[in-house]
């Protein structure tokens, strides 16, 4: 029988009470900040998608704590990427000064089912599908295309594949949009970051004003430093090479926030960089890390009890998600509260979806992002120094999809489909509350 859905009000009431959990104490403390926020969620249901990955975790609450297909004591609690959709993969520079294309923003980050982040994903690809005027037939095609990429990267990572035989998205084994990504990315430069960012004054760096900086006021300056000095300390050893790279030259507030962090305090911070020359420095930003979504629905207490704060839980979960990460990246704590600090890079390039309109080249993108999810969900086990994933992931997960690979598939395709239709009616739904002032706060 199948199971009945709610009203458009029973389900606007289930929206409102998940938004008032995950939201409602920063947004009290910071209305006009949700309202951009919001607004931006309002624009189209993928948006609304992106901002609301806690309604998205609570509508699988019961898949976790009941067990589900392809789950087990080890593939259902494998570090995830909390919020995989099809616009959160983008270039990096890593540690070794290469040009990586992956999956990128990991403020989601956690432990938990391995099929939610492919469940999170494909759905997305059903709501980008839908937006660009493709058929439900298209849109099954693409998510197994999707499906079969991870499938096929995540046993060929199991039974031992040298890195040659499955590289990184590289300039140099990158095709289509990554390509065009990473091509993108290595047309800019250092220097045109810190030109939107700064200007010279009196022959050093500064801040320039505008533009979403806001000065400090002495004692608050003074905190931000202090914190600065706590980060340090998280640094890795390979990180801390010439010592003046850490001198601050100027730190301001920002504002300017995405979907994603509306609310939580920010800072930019400006370092001297690896030389005195100015076209060197680097801006780092410092923010409040969030309490991730899929954290709410996970009551492993090991997982819970294993971070110090949301910073470092950010932090720890990039480093074992995403080899050579960012040489800047670590944890400090501001007014008791955690704080994820990374640098502002000049070589990051979301992936555009804008422009991809090809059934082939979708087809061939969305097969990389399989295998891109692959990788990462691969990376993060025994191998990667820490121990709450004390298992070898790619080889947990390969088993349970060999147990039925066909239903692994179908499951994909049936998810895409249902939530992708969930999304659109819940967006319709927001918009209607939200325009109503019936959103508790914002009226």
């Amino acid at each position: 029988m199948p199971v009945p859905q709610p009203t458009a009000q029973d389900r606007g009431e289930q929206i409102l009470a998940v938004f008032d959990t995950a939201f409602g104490e920063l947004l009290a403390a910071d209305p006009a900040a949700f309202r951009v926020k919001f607004r931006k969620m309002a624009h189209s249901a993928f948006a609304f998608y992106r901002g609301s990955a806690c309604l998205f975790y609570a509508d699988l609450e019961g898949e976790q704590r009941e067990g589900g297909p392809y789950l087990d004591e080890r593939t259902g609690r494998v570090w995830v990427h909390g919020d995989l959709h099809a616009e959160n993969f983008g270039t990096y520079m890593d540690a070794n000064g290469r040009l990586v294309f992956n999956v990128n923003d990991f403020d989601e980050a956690y432990v938990g089912p391995f099929t939610w982040d492919l469940k999170r994903l494909v759905a997305s690809l059903a709501l980008l599908g839908y937006a660009k005027a493709l058929g439900d037939d298209q849109i099954t095609t693409l998510v197994r295309l999707c499906a079969a990429a991870y499938r096929e990267r995540i046993h060929a990572l199991a039974a031992g594949a040298r890195d040659e035989e499955v590289p990184p998205f590289t300039l140099d084994t990158a095709e289509g949009a990554l390509l065009g990504a990473l091509r993108e990315a290595r047309s800019l430069t250092r220097f045109g970051l810190l030109a939107t960012m700064t200007e010279i004054r009196e022959f050093e760096r500064r801040f320039s004003s505008g533009g979403g900086a806001v000065d400090l006021d002495a004692a608050t300056r003074y905190k931000v430093l202090a914190a600065f000095d706590g980060y340090l300390e998280t640094l890795p050893p390979s990180s801390l090479g010439r010592p003046d790279s850490y001198r601050v030259k100027d730190v301001v507030g920002r504002r300017g926030i995405r979907i994603g962090s509306a609310g939580l305090p920010s800072y930019n911070i400006l370092l001297e960089g690896n030389s005195d020359a100015l076209e060197n420095d680097v801006v780092i930003y410092m923010k409040q890390a969030q309490v991730p979504a899929v954290s709410r629905h996970v009551t492993d207490s090991a997982v819970r009890g294993y971070f110090h704060h949301e910073g470092h839980r950010t932090v720890i979960s990039q480093r074992a998600l995403q080899a050579h990460a960012d040489p800047w990246l670590g944890w400090t704590e501001l007014d008791g509260a955690g704080q994820l600090v990374a640098e502002v890079s000049p070589y990051a390039v979301d992936l555009d979806w804008s422009d991809i309109d090809d059934p082939e080249e979708m087809a061939a993108t969305v097969a990389d992002l399989g295998r891109a999810t692959a990788t990462m969900h691969a990376a993060a086990d025994d191998e990667s120094g820490h121990s709450l994933v004390p298992f070898n992931t790619e080889r947990a997960i390969d088993a349970a999809i060999a147990a039925d690979e066909e239903g692994f598939t179908a499951m994909l395709v049936d998810f895409a489909h249902t939530y992708g239709a969930r999304a659109r009616a819940d967006h319709q739904i927001f918009v209607d509350l939200f325009r109503n002032g019936r959103i508790p706060g914002l009226r």
